[in-house]
């Protein structure tokens, strides 16, 4: 089991917004979906795009450079070109501090 690291405040992240983080060399995107917050990896299996500047539908993330998508509180892979998902990390909000698992 990992340890918690605090990456953000809640109120950095406005719902339907994105912010990328970087925790022990980990890039990592945080979303807030409707008041719920998920960690995914920021660097898509295709050609390493940053997630964190990918257009935002639903639970769903496209990546800027070549329109791969993920779902955003799984990391799962849901369209080409990205031949696999990307990592998902265990979070916590603890008040109004988001603190991640690496």
């Amino acid at each position: 089991m990992g340890e918690y690291v605090k990456v953000a405040k809640t109120s950095e992240i406005a719902p339907g917004t994105v912010k990328y983080v970087e925790v022990q060399s980990n890039p990592i995107a945080l979303f807030n979906l409707n008041g719920n917050f998920y960690a995914i990896g920021n660097t898509c299996t295709h050609r390493g795009g940053p997630l964190a500047e990918g257009l935002i539908a639903g639970d769903e993330v496209t990546c800027p450079w070549h329109g791969a998508r993920y779902k955003i509180p799984t990391g799962e892979v849901l369209g080409p070109p990205a031949p696999m998902g990307v990592p998902q990390y265990n979070l916590r909000v603890q008040g109004d501090d988001i603190e991640v698992e690496v």
